[in-house]
């Protein structure tokens, strides 16, 4: 289907959303109404009371674009170049995953973890390994008001784009970002570390959707042969730098909750109850605590 010539704002809208669906997007309307308002400079507000302005030609020309990527499988995150996550809107860039409601789970069970022990209020150290967007952990600070967080990833792309994002929110007086792999440039004691590292089996990236394949960085997926290539790294790492007492939270894939686990018991930390669910029901944070000694 063509786009519609001398459109208005709401004739495009609607128009895009039978294009994007018809080409089986099943968010349509909402990546339609994403795409208008961006290609337009429009908020909601401003969308509804200009909704019968007709396009000028560029605007019609600039959101022919932005649609084209879409139906060609850009996610409309990578589009606007930004996410929301735990409520918080984070830039995106090549080299970030784009965050995804399932990690909120790692966010969820971390604070779950530190309130039933009571230490939410305390000057908690926080790492997050691989920290891409800076999601997890600026989504725990802004939880957390007396926490500071140290961020790692191989990327010093990332770790720019994971910078402005926590400037932009008001937290970068709390975050330090270290260029390294996953812990291997930290020192000190952390009371909570938290990853979502690359967790795909090599074999299977081929398989999976076009707006994660290619998309998202490789490396922020590849999880080697098995997938479990980094959790051997960071579990390890983790197990030198948590605190007595300090816990370990990580996302998993389908499937991979009890060998995770299992990595997690052979460095010496013990789990901490059964994996918590993300909203799909599967399996989604795996967490551990070094025992107080």
């Amino acid at each position: 289907m063509a786009p519609v010539v001398n459109a208005t704002v709401e004739t495009a809208r609607r128009a895009l959303a039978t294009r994007l669906q018809s080409a089986g997007n099943d968010s349509a309307e909402l990546d339609a109404r994403l795409l208008v308002g961006a290609a337009l400079s429009l908020d909601l507000t401003g969308m509804v009371t200009g909704a019968k302005r007709t396009l000028t030609q560029d605007e019609a020309d600039r959101l022919e674009g932005l649609a084209q990527r879409r139906l060609a499988g850009e996610p409309v995150a990578r589009i606007l170049g930004i996410k929301e996550f735990w409520g918080l809107p984070l830039h995106l860039t090549a080299a970030t995953l784009v965050p995804r409601p399932d990690t909120e789970t790692v966010v969820a069970r971390a604070l779950e973890l530190l309130r039933a022990d009571g230490a939410a209020n305390r000057a908690l150290r926080i790492a997050d390994l691989g920290t891409g967007s800076g999601a997890i952990l600026l989504a725990l600070l802004s939880e957390l008001p007396h926490a500071h967080g140290f961020a790692t990833d191989i990327s010093a792309e990332a770790l720019q784009t994971a910078s402005r994002n926590a400037a932009e929110l008001g937290l970068a007086d709390r975050a330090t970002w270290i260029a390294c792999d996953y812990g291997s440039g930290l020192t000190g004691a952390f009371d909570l570390i938290v990853s979502n590292p690359p967790y795909i089996p090599s074999a299977d990236i081929a398989g999976l959707d076009i707006e994660v394949r290619a998309h998202d960085p490789r490396a922020a997926l590849d999880g080697g042969a098995d997938g479990l290539d980094a959790y051997r790294a960071l579990i390890s790492q983790s197990a030198g730098l948590l605190t007595s007492g300090g816990f370990l939270v990580v996302e998993v894939g389908q499937g991979q909750s009890g060998d995770v686990e299992a990595l997690m018991t052979a460095s010496g930390l013990s789990p901490t109850g059964p994996p918590k669910a993300d909203l799909g029901g599967v399996p989604r944070a795996v967490s551990a605590r070094r025992l107080p000694r």
